[in-house]
C-alpha cells in the first residue's frame, strides 16, 4: 500500500505540473508561465525531498507521523480538487488524471483507517 501510495502521489506531481496546476493558486496565476512553472516545480521538487528524506531517515514516529500529515493532505487534496471541477484553469480533464487525484483520496482514507485500526 505504502509503495502505491508513494508511486501515486510523484505521478499526480508530475501530472500538476503537465496541467499547469499552478493557474488555479492565489499566488502563482498570475505569474509568467515559466516563472509560475519553476516556482511550483521547486516547491514540490522541496516537498518529495523532505518527504523521501523522513522516510529514509526518520524513526518509527516520524515516518507514522509522516503517513498520517501524508492521508490527511492527500484526502483534503482531492475534496480540493472536486471543489475545483469546473474551474477554467483545471486542467484535469483526462479520465487518467481523475482516476489519479480521486484514487489518491480512496487509497488515503483506506490506508489511515488501516493504520487507526492497527494501533
Amino acid at each position: 500500500m505504502k509503495g502505491v501510495l508513494r508511486w501515486t502521489i510523484t505521478r499526480n506531481g508530475m501530472d500538476a505540473i503537465r496541467t499547469k496546476e499552478w493557474k488555479m493558486f492565489i499566488v502563482l496565476k498570475d505569474m509568467v508561465d515559466e516563472t509560475a512553472y519553476k516556482v511550483f516545480t521547486l516547491v514540490h521538487l522541496a516537498l518529495y525531498f523532505v518527504v523521501i528524506f523522513i522516510m529514509v531517515q526518520g524513526g518509527v514516529l516520524a515516518n507514522s507521523v509522516l503517513y498520517y500529515v501524508i492521508d490527511i493532505f492527500l484526502i483534503g487534496h482531492t475534496i480540493i480538487h472536486y471543489g475545483f471541477r469546473n474551474n477554467p484553469n483545471n486542467g484535469f480533464a483526462s479520465k487518467f488524471s481523475k482516476v489519479i487525484i480521486y484514487s489518491l483520496g480512496i487509497l488515503a482514507i483506506i490506508h489511515i483507517c488501516l493504520l487507526l485500526l492497527t494501533r
